[in-house]
């Protein structure tokens, strides 16, 4: 696939949210009130939704860390929501991977947090812009990273896995290889059984393959079995963008992205092509609960799933 094309696609899906969002605006021009919901998932550990992908904020004994920031400008009411559950200080921010609605909010946190992420995450995250072709909402910076001077950037990385604290406020970071992008790290709270998955696990939905950043159709439904397989001991899985879900339902997932790599192979080895694949390709019917997919998504990642198949 052209790479103009394919980060367009993306942009247009995922990784601009962050613009759109940002450009809209109730009647009478003033900005949209920006609102981050509550979940209480156990005593110490909060889901925050609202302004991009999921945050988890998690209360140690020496201070919160969060897992994802929201869009630019959610930074901030992230903060504040923070503080209405504890007052203790945000000492470490853990993204999950690097588009802009997980990362952005990275910038209006003090320069004194530990900022965490897979080593392909940060190099992502060094290279952030807006590709040609798309117009951003008015404000939006190119690179949020470098129009703040590097603030908000990873400060440590880790290549497979990575243990931060120890006891009841341990976190283990694991890398199961390619699937959204090739930095999305699984974040694992062992003590409270939670895992957040980011974007590689986003819902009961198509994924968005960010082939520019590393993603892939074909590797990605193993690197969710073998998720399933390696987070350990977990009775929840906090997902990018929609509700806690199962570690069955991962099992799913798993098979469900499996299942659609396989039957776009199959089309194409029977000769089929990019636009008659996305044009007939349905949700299979044991899939109940899965959002039907745009258009522009299906086709992307058909188109993806041909590239990769040699």
């Amino acid at each position: 696939m052209n790479r103009s094309v394919v980060l367009g696609v993306l942009v247009a899906l995922g990784a601009v949210s962050m613009t759109i969002r940002a450009a809209q605006q109730p009647a009478g021009g003033q900005p949209a009130p920006r609102v981050v919901e509550v979940e209480k998932l156990r005593d110490n550990l909060y889901l925050m939704k609202g302004g991009g992908g999921n945050s988890a904020v998690f209360i140690t004994a020496n201070g919160v860390v969060v897992v994802d920031t929201k869009n630019p400008g959610w930074g901030q009411p992230l903060l504040d929501k923070i503080k209405s559950v504890t007052d203790k200080p945000v000492t470490t921010i853990i993204n999950t991977h690097t588009h802009g609605d997980h990362v952005s909010g990275n910038v209006e946190f003090p320069a004194t947090v530990d900022v965490v992420t897979h080593e392909n995450t940060k190099a992502n995250m060094e290279f952030m812009r807006i590709p040609s072709g798309i117009t951003p909402a008015p404000g939006t910076p190119a690179n949020i990273f470098k129009e703040n001077g590097g603030r908000g950037m990873a400060k440590r990385t880790f290549k497979d896995k990575m243990t931060l604290g120890s006891g009841n406020d341990r976190i283990d970071l694991y890398y199961f290889g390619r699937g959204h992008t090739n930095g999305d790290a699984w974040v694992v709270f062992p003590a409270l059984k939670i895992a957040h998955a980011g974007d590689i696990f986003s819902g009961k939905n198509i994924p968005l393959l960010d082939a520019v950043n590393g993603g892939s159709g074909l590797e990605i439904g193993n690197t969710l079995a073998k998720a399933a397989s390696g987070i350990g001991n977990v009775d929840g899985i906090i997902t990018g963008h929609s509700t806690v879900m199962t570690p069955a339902e991962l099992r799913e997932y798993s098979d469900f992205n499996k299942e659609f790599a396989a039957a776009v192979q199959a089309a194409k080895k029977a000769g089929r092509t990019v636009d008659e694949v996305a044009g007939s390709w349905t949700i299979p019917a044991k899939y109940q609960g899965y959002a039907a997919p745009a258009a522009v998504r299906l086709k992307s990642n058909v188109q993806i799933v041909f590239d990769e198949t040699k």
